[in-house]
């Protein structure tokens, strides 16, 4: 999704978080390097953050305000919840993590 649409200037970032099971143990490096030999991930990276609790980063506050889940709740349940922003910075849409970047590509149009 993102190298078919970066031309639009669509951009998808990557936040590793280890509060899901233990999923990135690894150091920021690790998960990157991970991330480009085995999925082939050209979208930027960052480090990895919290985005639960007392320790989440303030992007993710900013996003689950801005996004509860279907029932209401606004932490993250799991890893791959993604958010859709767009170019005015409006959180517009969060999709849980079963939805497929297929089903996001669906509605994406309307905000390139």
């Amino acid at each position: 999704m993102h190298e078919d649409n970066k031309a639009n200037g669509f951009t998808v970032m990557g936040f590793p978080c280890n509060q899901f099971g233990a999923q990135e143990p690894g150091s920021n490096e690790a998960i990157s390097e991970f991330a480009r030999s085995q999925y082939d991930v050209d979208f930027p990276m960052f480090a990895k953050v919290e985005v639960n609790g007392e320790g989440a980063c303030a992007l993710y506050e900013l996003l689950k305000s801005a996004h509860p889940d279907p029932d209401g709740n606004a932490d993250i349940a799991w890893n791959f919840t993604k958010f859709l922003v767009n170019r005015s910075g409006e959180v517009v849409a969060r999709y849980e993590p079963k939805t497929t970047p297929e089903e996001i590509a669906v509605t994406l149009g309307d905000y390139l």
